[in-house]
């Protein structure tokens, strides 16, 4: 991926993105307002300690008068006292509103994570969403908090101690205010370039973590085909361009700051220069000038902190960049009103045709298929042929480009997603469970609903009982991530007792067997056999074998049913179907003989 391709533009004005994102604190505007206000004490304080050092200089070295030495200490430590407790007040309020933050923009994020369609996931890196939701919004909240803070309390610190050195002497300010338009010029060129690098930067973190991401999750296949010198490769080119980008930001970040201090140097010194004139030394006394100077020595550091806020906006308005162009984004097509209650299961698909992207080849192109109630198809075809995109479109995980599906007479569009989908559930080839309790896998989306006895029940339909109590923590056993710990058709059978446990009247299977050994088959397909008792069940099966007992069979090709029927009925004569189990079994047959030859 080189830079040009991941340089992204900005999908909206910097201003824009920033009060979209200041939002997210409103809710939190109390702490937000303490924290201001005391941001606006710890600057007002600035200014008094500058301030102090004119009547101790005129009082007691001018003027003689020693009271003022005395006080001085006091009121010193009475200043850093108070200064200290409103930077304090300011630093905790602000961060508390920033975490508050930060779990708001999570939150909304997961959520979107939860909402967004198939489509969109076909094509997203796991990696780069991942980035949005645990590095972006740290920046994000960085910009609200420290960025905000920043302002507040360095902008009226320098506007405090501008007034003071106006106050003392309008002459020399006037000189030193030429440098403003010059810093100000030079922060806004900054600051665009600070923005570009951060987008660059969130784009590399992102492919930094999807590189790690895909390791961890490959690991035996990267062990396996000796990959660890290809993954080290990929991943350090990967880390080398987000070095890169970080140092382009360094270099920015200090160059800036060294401009700055040059800008500002110069207007010291050109104010020294004003001072050694006679026409203007005689109108300001020694504590006026060592207080006027001190004013700008103190200044120098919210400048220099300047460019260090607009690095943190600029990074928090990128951030916001990209997190809001994915809540942006459209989420699943919910447009059902009506609630599903009771389901017999008569499905039918009329004329339906499928393509993945607008103006892209069909996957399904025209099929009509029929369900009765109870009863159990089949779907058969190589690899390509749509069987699984067919079975996708049921939940409505993809929507149909043409055509219609109908459940009990209605079209499924009619339903919310959330009603339609509790009626079906659904065994893959590949198991997912996740990194939690056996129990809690089997339960997974009606764990408050359920009984420990219900899960034990469902667990012994699924053939599962007895290697679960043989775990170390039984039902509570923690199964790993993907349920590394357990077997495949281990895995399997938590699956079908999680399939069981829904008791749903709509059942699909797909391939739930063709992974497995004879004997873990053996046992998962007698729990399948007790599960699809009752239910409208489609299955997709590689293994002919498998879907004998099937009440009709659909053979798919290029998207497109060919021939149906049953086992014996589509045997008969030449057909497809029977040309694929004439294939798969003679291949069956063939394959111990040349095993026995292949042994010494």
């Amino acid at each position: 991926m080189s830079e040009k391709q991941t340089d992204r533009k900005p999908l909206t004005g910097g201003m824009i993105i920033y009060r979209r994102l200041l939002k997210y604190a409103f809710p939190y505007w109390k702490m937000f307002l303490a924290s201001i206000l005391a941001m606006i004490a710890y600057a007002s304080l600035g200014p008094a300690f500058a301030k102090l050092i004119q009547p101790l200089i005129d009082g007691s070295f001018i003027e003689n008068d020693p009271e003022i030495l005395r006080q001085a200490p006091f009121i010193l430590l009475g200043l850093s006292l108070a200064r200290g407790i409103a930077g304090f007040a300011g630093d905790y309020c602000s961060g508390w509103v920033g975490r508050r933050v930060i779990a708001d923009l999570r939150r909304d994020l997961f959520d979107q994570f939860l909402n967004l369609p198939c489509t969109y996931y076909d094509h997203a890196s796991s990696g780069q969403l991942l980035a949005k939701l645990l590095y972006n919004t740290e920046q994000v909240a960085n910009s609200l908090t420290k960025g905000v803070v920043a302002v507040f309390k360095d902008g009226l610190t320098i506007v405090g101690l501008t007034l003071l050195m106006v106050y003392e002497n309008a002459l020399l300010s006037l000189v030193f205010m030429v440098v403003g338009p010059v810093l100000g010029i030079s922060i806004r060129q900054v600051s665009k370039r600070f923005r570009k690098i951060s987008m660059r930067i969130q784009e590399s973190m992102g492919n930094v973590g999807h590189v790690a991401q895909e390791v961890i999750d490959a690991q035996r296949i990267v062990k396996v085909f000796n990959g660890k010198g290809y993954e080290t490769q990929k991943f350090a080119r990967e880390n080398e361009r987000n070095q890169r980008r970080q140092m382009k930001l360094i270099v920015t970040d200090a160059a800036a700051g060294a401009l700055i201090q040059l800008i500002y140097i110069s207007g010291f010194a050109a104010i020294l220069y004003v001072v050694s004139l006679d026409s203007v030394r005689h109108t300001i006394t020694p504590g006026s000038l060592i207080a006027f100077i001190a004013a700008m020595a103190m200044m120098l550091s919210p400048i220099k902190r300047a460019t260090q806020v607009v690095n943190i906006m600029q990074k928090g308005i990128a951030a916001g960049d990209s997190i809001f162009e994915l809540l942006d984004k459209a989420r699943e097509h919910d447009g059902g009103t009506q609630v599903l209650d009771a389901v017999k299961g008569h499905i039918e698909y009329k004329s339906v045709s499928l393509a993945y992207r607008e103006g892209g080849d069909y996957a399904l192109n025209n099929v009509d298929l029929t369900l009765m109630p109870g009863e159990t198809i089949a779907l058969v075809g190589q690899s390509g042929s749509g069987k699984t995109s067919l079975i996708r479109l049921l939940p409505r995980l993809y929507e149909p480009t043409r055509g219609e599906i109908r459940l009990d007479g209605r079209d499924i569009r009619e339903f919310t997603l959330e009603s339609l989908r509790r009626h079906i559930a659904y065994v893959g080839q590949e198991v997912t469970l996740f990194n939690d309790t056996v129990a809690n896998n089997i339960a997974y989306g009606s764990r408050e609903s359920v009984s420990p006895e219900e899960i034990r029940q469902a667990a012994g339909t699924a053939h599962a009982l007895d290697f679960i109590e043989g775990l170390p923590q039984g039902f509570e056993t923690v199964v790993g991530q993907q349920g590394i710990v357990l077997s495949g058709g281990q895995r399997q059978r938590i699956a079908i007792a999680r399939a069981v446990l829904k008791n749903a009247p709509i059942l699909i299977l797909d391939e739930a067997t063709s992974a497995l050994d004879a004997e873990s088959e053996r046992h998962v397909q007698e729990a399948l056999e007790v599960l699809m008792k009752g239910r409208t069940t489609l299955v997709i099966a590689h293994r002919l074998s498998t879907i004998q007992n099937a009440d009709r069979i659909y053979v798919m090709r290029d998207g497109r049913i060919i021939e149906s029927g049953t086992h014996e009925q589509l045997l008969r004569g030449k057909s497809y179907y029977a040309e694929l189990h004439r294939l798969q079994f003679e291949h069956k047959a063939i394959r111990p003989i040349s095993q026995v030859h292949a042994m010494p």
